[in-house]
């Protein structure tokens, strides 16, 4: 009974210790893009992208909106125009700060959907499904995402 006892302190010790969920979408909050884009969270960054016929714009910061450094960084995006049509790479070099820029021969319409895969040295790739988002007049929506207040 004894032994029962002390493991059930220590698995209470430990839990305690473990932080909890920092991202959970019920404490969201509407979070502005800052360039125009749509922004979206993938792990420890914010991944805004901004997209034009022809050129992407990914800006890059953290949770806190201050910009990452991209030197270094190996990006990609996988255009794909609705479900039928064939998908477009874009490679994504650093030019900037906190920018990585691709162009390639592509429009963007409402049905357009981009996947970014980001990789900074030393670090985890992450990837962000940039996705279309239609508002009431039908045009796709960007400008803002859901994220838990600022830490």
């Amino acid at each position: 009974m004894k032994y029962l006892l002390g493991n059930l302190a220590l698995c209470a010790t430990l839990l305690a210790a473990v932080p909890v969920g920092a991202h959970r979408a019920k404490d969201s909050e509407p979070v502005k893009a800052l360039h125009g884009g749509q922004s979206l969270a993938a792990g420890p960054y914010h991944l805004e992208l901004v997209a034009k016929d022809g050129e992407l714009v990914l800006y890059l910061t953290d949770h806190s909106d201050k910009p990452i450094s991209t030197d270094g960084a190996k990006a990609k995006a996988t255009i794909q125009q609705g479900y039928e049509k064939a998908k477009i790479q874009v490679e994504l070099e650093p030019s900037g700060d906190n920018t990585l820029k691709g162009t390639g021969e592509f429009t963007i319409n409402p049905d357009t959907g981009i996947i970014v895969f980001l990789r900074l040295p030393e670090q985890k790739a992450y990837a962000a499904r940039f996705t279309p988002r239609e508002t009431k007049g039908g045009a796709a929506q960007t400008g803002e995402h859901q994220h838990p207040p600022k830490h």
